[in-house]
């Protein structure tokens, strides 16, 4: 979401808006105060909800991003219901993935503050549905694509290195990399060269380094750590598939990334994922936890060139719609609907 939401800013102060960002995440100051719990929470809290009132009387709307959990309850709520008091319009950019499991249980407690939105907006098809079966209208505005960064840029010296694999997820347990792991030990008894690098960071580094290490694997996988978005794109380009072995997802950036720089994907089918792509057409689909499937996959797309290349070509035609100049005109025909008139300053 945080790269999403610094994309989208470049792109509309480069539109001639005015765009202020609020963090939720601030540095402690003093630094001692991030070790002590609680006190901590407050340090960023309080200062939040203080920039969010400064601001609130400044701008001509705020443009909320929002997610599942105790982040809405935290950073999101409270916008909704202080910003109105300054007479500023929200938008709701919701982008939690987990919103079907945590609207189960926390609907009652997040509708009262979704009725104060002047706007939800949604990246998919799969949020849509969901907020659908609460009774809740939503607009679908899709995730953004920097075709300048991301576009196809093959490495010419493909044929002289092994089938290779990558992974852009956190390492944290809803993104399934454990299955991944477990499928790559799968491919390696028949295709030894294969090799897979996995490129994030996370409270699971060490248990999947573990993991690898105990499956025989750690030869055949790297660790990158986390890279910046040129850095994703060159790891692309050494790369003959994508693997999104997630367990939830909305509408993953790292797939629609991928697809931009020509990359087959293997993605497990869940959330959001097939409101984006299409089995055997732009991407190969597989359940999700199930480390057979994915080596299956895995295994056709190393033997099947035919197959890669018909992924490549549709993934490229499907991507074009995520854009910028396909995303433009509906921001900012959200902008000015919420506003009233062309927006001048977003927050």
């Amino acid at each position: 979401m945080a790269m999403q939401t610094e994309q989208l800013a470049r792109l509309l102060r480069a539109e001639g808006l005015q765009v202020s960002q609020v963090a939720t995440n601030a540095p402690y100051r003093p630094a001692w105060v991030g070790r002590v719990p609680g006190l901590r929470a407050l340090s960023r809290f309080i200062p939040y909800l203080w920039a969010v009132w400064r601001l609130a009387g400044k701008v001509d709307l705020i443009h909320l991003m929002a997610n599942s959990g105790w982040s809405w309850q935290l950073f999101s709520a409270p916008v909704l219901w202080l910003a109105p008091l300054r007479r500023c319009p929200v938008i709701v950019n919701y982008r939690g993935g987990e919103a079907q499991v945590y609207f189960a249980r926390s609907w009652n407690r997040v509708k009262p503050s979704l009725n104060r939105a002047a706007l939800i907006v949604v990246p998919s098809g799969y949020l849509s549905a969901v907020f659908n079966s609460y009774g809740q209208p939503t607009r679908i505005i899709p995730n953004i694509v920097d075709q300048s960064v991301f576009k196809p840029a093959h490495d010419t010296s493909v044929s002289a290195r092994p089938f290779t694999l990558v992974i852009t997820r956190n390492l944290e347990p809803i993104y399934g990399i454990e299955t991944a792991l477990r499928a790559l030990a799968e491919v390696l008894q028949t295709a030894p060269a294969t090799r897979m690098r996995i490129a994030g960071s996370g409270p699971q580094e060490s248990e999947l380094r573990g993991l690898a290490s105990t499956l025989g694997v750690d030869g055949a996988v790297e660790f990158t750590g986390r890279l910046d978005r040129p850095g994703i794109a060159r790891l692309y380009a050494e790369a003959d598939a994508m693997l999104n072995p997630t367990t939830v997802d909305n509408m993953p950036n790292s797939v629609i990334e991928a697809l931009a720089c020509g990359v087959p994907v293997i993605s497990t089918e869940v959330g959001g994922v097939p409101y984006i792509v299409q089995d055997e057409h732009t991407a190969l689909l597989v359940p999700a936890d199930d480390p057979a499937a994915m080596a299956s996959a895995i295994l056709r797309l190393q033997n099947d060139v035919a197959m890669r290349n018909h992924l490549s070509a549709q993934g490229l035609v499907q991507v074009a719609q995520y854009a910028w100049p396909a995303v433009r005109e509906r921001w900012l025909a959200a902008y000015y609907e919420v506003a009233g008139r062309e927006p001048e300053a977003v927050v």
